[in-house]
């Protein structure tokens, strides 16, 4: 009954305060004023067990006006963290090209522009003039490769750069059109026209081939561009040259023997050279054009650092580059920025590469023969590439013997027998599709071939990218056939393995491929050493545990065997002390016995003199031969202690009779 009024009590008392809150709560918002605002809240307090009888509204409260503002700035910070959040996680709707640029501290600008490379879906894009456009329409061209996306506006800047990319990727474009810009631009702004013998562009090539092809696309883009160029290289003759340099002239395309020869005669002056194009320059520093190269540009070197738009500017182009040449590169133009595509040094994505490996017992020529029927029978134009002209020229006869027209392109045929050659091989009636040829074929020429066989497999990667590039240009197809004697397996199977992972090509030689197995080998053999070592190392340790163990016994039992043994001396000495007491007994008083150790006695044998009885009773017994026998027994007196008892015993008693003989 007390519980029941207690609990009653509190419900009431908990009911008024319910009430006395809600009536303080409206009394206070009458008075509330519109800018002030109660954070505090009438707090309901419930006992547990029980329910609340009423619930509290919420009261809407009036924010100020600087508190409003503020919060309206926080939201619209929050929406455009928001929205940059989701542009930065958003995928790119373009794919871009993977370019490596390598950076210098004189083109960290540019570097910046161009970090991020878009592709172009035309040349308009590039910057390119109208005039220059008007040349790219009419050679048919719509989409810049990716060289020429990157090397365009490069050269339209200012820079020097290293323009890297595969064979057939479009690197003469990359460079004549933005130089052919920049010559008409300093014509209008700077006011430099065409003087005779001094070009203000000069292009290097390694052979008279690339030469022509360079002066034939720089020719193209004249027509529309207005500037006038002109073609001095080794194998032709100077007369012609020399009348074609004494005309106002913009640009010369040669060779560097030919051009510094010129330039000793008098006919090109270097006064108004700005742009210098090295088109293979991995070709010209590899095969003895550097010291050419470097006395051309001695007394351009001054250049370089002049401002206000009278600098130097050195365009390399190339299509591989070993460390050894980039070094050089790297020395001989200081500050110059390398810009690489990523198929460098990797194979062309529409070539099929086959490798037929010959073990040594077929016939390499019946094998070419049967390579190369299947293809000239669909039409195709082939090139056979040698290593030597011994074998070109073995190639070659064999050819003709089957009835296979073929022209031959080396180092021993004249320079307008090679041009002549190479007409008859791009001739479209289809007289001769095959072209035998050396190493000299493989850089430079722009050619339609379908299909490339090596007879002779190249001794490094490079050769075989530059072999391989003749065919597949500017996205076409083409094939790739190689036939591998047994010595050059070893490089055949790293480049195929290096094309089919689509790696780079870089630096692979026959000695580096050799070199490598050679190390792999013994890092072989040192592994299993080591293991042998590990082997041997526990087997020592387990013998060495175990020799413990039965050193741990062994020690045990000696120590058995020892208590055993001293229990036996103690009764040895023991017994031996009455018998030693008898024996000092018998001795003379001369002859004091001397003390045993561990039982052990030992005696001083001497000689003994016998009495002229004892010796007159021995002496029938037999003459020399007694005195032998009585030598011997003293002999056997000092080896055993047995006889030496027995022998003074002896003494003793032949003493005693002569001391009791009257």
């Amino acid at each position: 009954m007390h519980k029941a009024m207690v609990l009653g009590s509190s419900r009431t008392l908990l009911y008024c305060s319910l009430l006395s809150s809600s009536s303080s709560s409206s009394s206070s918002s009458k008075l509330r004023l519109p800018f002030l605002k109660f954070h505090k809240k009438p707090s309901t307090r419930v006992l547990p067990g029980f329910r609340p009888l009423c619930t509290s509204t919420p009261t809407t409260t009036i924010e100020a006006p600087e508190e409003l503002r503020h919060s309206m700035l926080l939201e619209r910070l929050r929406l455009r963290h928001l929205k940059d959040s989701n542009k930065q996680t958003s995928p790119p709707k373009t794919q871009e090209p993977v370019i490596s640029i390598e950076k210098d501290a004189r083109t960290q600008e540019f570097d910046k522009r161009k970090r991020k490379a878009v592709t172009v879906g035309s040349f308009e894009e590039l910057g390119l003039s109208d005039e220059v456009m008007g040349a790219v329409r009419e050679m048919g061209i719509e989409v810049p490769t990716e060289i020429q996306c990157i090397g365009v506006p490069a050269v339209l800047d200012g820079k020097s750069v290293v323009l890297g990319s595969h064979t057939g990727s479009g690197k003469t474009l990359a460079y004549m059109l933005p130089l052919v810009q920049l010559l008409r631009h300093d014509e209008a702004t700077l006011g430099m026209p065409m003087r005779p013998r001094r070009p203000r562009a000069v292009v290097l090539c390694p052979t008279r081939e690339l030469s022509e092809q360079v002066f034939h696309v720089a020719k193209s883009i004249s027509h529309h561009a207005r500037f006038r160029t002109t073609m001095v290289s080794g194998g032709g003759r100077l007369r012609p040259q020399e009348d074609s340099l004494n005309n106002p002239i913009d640009m010369v395309v040669g060779t560097p023997g030919r051009v510094l020869q010129h330039i000793d005669d008098g006919n090109l002056v270097y006064g108004d050279i700005k742009y210098l194009v090295l088109d293979e320059a991995d070709t010209m520093f590899d095969r003895g054009f550097g010291p050419d190269i470097r006395k051309f540009l001695a007394p351009l070197k001054h250049r370089a650092s002049k401002p206000n738009g009278q600098g130097f500017q050195t365009i390399l182009v190339t299509a591989t580059m070993s460390k050894a040449v980039q070094k050089l590169i790297d020395e001989e133009f200081q500050g110059i920025m390398h810009l690489r595509t990523s198929t460098l040094h990797k194979k062309i994505a529409s070539a099929r590469h086959d490798f037929i490996k010959l073990s040594g017992s077929e016939n390499k020529l019946e094998a070419l023969l049967q390579v190369l029927e299947p293809s000239l029978a669909k039409g195709n134009k082939v090139m056979v590439f040698c290593n030597t002209l011994n074998s070109s020229r073995a190639v070659d006869h064999f050819l003709d013997e089957n009835q296979i027209s073929t022209v031959n392109y080396h180092g021993e045929v004249p320079a307008e027998q090679r041009v002549e050659n190479l007409n008859k091989f791009k001739n479209e009636d289809g007289d001769c599709p095959t072209l035998v040829c050396t190493d000299l074929a493989a850089r430079g020429l722009d050619l339609d071939v379908d299909h490339v066989v090596m007879f002779d497999f190249p001794k490094n990667s490079i050769d075989y990218l530059h072999r391989t590039g003749r065919t597949a240009r500017m996205g076409a197809k083409g094939k790739v056939t190689s036939l591998v004697a047994r010595k050059d397996h070893l490089l055949a199977e790293r480049i195929e393995e290096a094309i089919r992972k689509n790696e780079s090509l870089e630096a692979l030689t026959t000695d580096n491929v050799r070199r490598d197995v050679a190390r792999t080998k013994i890092t072989e053999q040192k592994g299993k050493s080591a293991n042998l070592i590990k082997m041997s190392n526990q087997k020592n340790k387990t013998k060495a545990a175990s020799e413990k163990s039965s050193s741990g016994r062994t020690k045990v039992m000696s120590a058995q065997t020892t208590g055993r043994k001293s229990s036996s001396s103690v009764r040895t000495k023991a017994m031996s002390a009455p018998n030693s007491g008898r024996k000092s007994s018998a001795t003379k008083s001369g002859k004091a016995s001397t003390p045993a150790k561990s039982s052990k006695t030992t005696f001083k044998v001497s000689k003994l003199k016998s009495s002229p009885a004892s010796r007159s009773q021995k002496a029938p017994s037999g003459g020399k031969k007694h005195t032998e026998s009585r030598k011997s027994s003293v002999g056997k007196s000092r080896a055993s202690k047995l006889s030496v008892v027995g022998f003074r015993g002896r003494a003793s008693y032949s003493n005693k009779k002569e001391s009791l003989s009257p």
